[in-house]
């Protein structure tokens, strides 16, 4: 039965502005870009072109054809099981994170190879550091603990001439560990991203999932499909993203003159208040939050630096200016 068809806003007004994603999929552009997508296409319950976004073939077959389309790659592909993240809200992120540090650059985004991103958890799929090379140019070190992420992203790098020297993968050998022996001496990154594990336990998650997935289907759904994917180690941790993300801020003032800018993705907005007491004790310099909306989830980036005032000024001047 077909419900009556629904009214669309033109655009996704939550999504950042510079976002090639704000109007809905265009699925005859993308099939035409990626003719392998078709087969996936249907008309849903309201007579609207769209894929079934609990099966995890579907959400990845759109994916690569949005990263073919919208960012010019022509191979891409990931190990089964791994996670396979929704497009447009990794792409909110890295403009975000530019907006960020254009405030310290006269509202004048840093672009170019000489700005170097730290991605940790980089994943098998690569996501971030392809979408912030294409739209800024900056250059990227992905980082995971999952030899087999670390496989496949380098695979992603070689393979995409738009990606030729321009992504380099380092494989962290020590799980503790988020920037031990990833940062080299003397290594400088403008920028840190990450997007934690979010869940404590595999229960979790599982139940989570199944509450995802009732509400795509629109009824009670009784059995876990990870519909985009992922191992334990991407979605769960022990003590989940709070834990994760205080051990990142104690771990990142080991590294405080380093890195122009930390951050994270904060998904759950009652860890906040923990995370700023931890940020507090650890004596970051500026914090800052940063609000981002998908459709009905909202989550949120927070950012923070140990550097003066003054040694952000030197910073800019040296790196951000030639």
């Amino acid at each position: 039965m077909l419900h009556k068809k629904r009214e669309h806003p033109k655009e996704k007004t939550r999504l950042h502005p510079r976002s090639k994603h704000r109007e809905r999929y265009d699925f005859k552009q993308l099939i035409e870009t990626s003719p392998e997508l078709a087969p996936f296409v249907k008309l849903n319950i309201y007579e609207d072109e769209s894929i079934d976004f609990s099966d995890p073939d579907a959400v990845k077959m759109l994916n690569k054809a949005l990263l073919k389309h919208y960012y010019d790659i022509v191979y891409w592909d990931i190990p089964a099981n791994y996670l396979c993240p929704p497009i447009p809200g990794r792409a909110d992120y890295i403009h975000h994170i530019a907006d960020l540090i254009s405030n310290y650059n006269f509202k004048k985004t840093p672009v170019g190879s000489k700005i170097k991103c730290l991605d940790i958890g980089v994943g098998a799929n690569c996501v971030y550091p392809i979408i912030g090379n294409k739209e800024y140019g900056w250059s990227f070190i992905g980082t995971d603990i999952d030899p087999i992420a670390i496989e496949s992203a380098n695979k992603i790098a070689e393979l995409n001439p738009v990606l030729t020297g321009k992504i380099e993968l380092r494989l962290q050998t020590n799980p503790k560990d988020i920037f031990k022996g990833i940062i080299l001496n003397d290594e400088c990154f403008d920028l840190t991203i990450c997007n934690p594990p979010f869940h404590a336990s595999f229960a979790e998650l599982q139940a989570a999932n199944l509450r995802k997935l009732s509400n795509l289907n629109h009824k009670n759904i009784n059995q876990a499909v990870l519909n985009f994917g992922g191992q334990i180690t991407e979605l769960c941790c022990e003590g989940g993203e709070e834990k994760f993300v205080r051990d990142m801020i104690w771990q990142s003032k080991l590294f405080a003159v380093s890195c122009f800018c930390f951050s994270t993705i904060i998904s759950k907005e009652s860890n906040l208040i923990s995370v700023y007491y931890e940020l507090k004790k650890a004596e970051a310099v500026e914090v800052i939050t940063i609000p981002m909306g998908q459709g009905n989830k909202t989550s949120r980036i927070v950012a923070w630096s140990f550097l003066s005032i003054e040694q952000r000024k030197t910073w800019v001047n040296k790196r951000w200016k030639v």
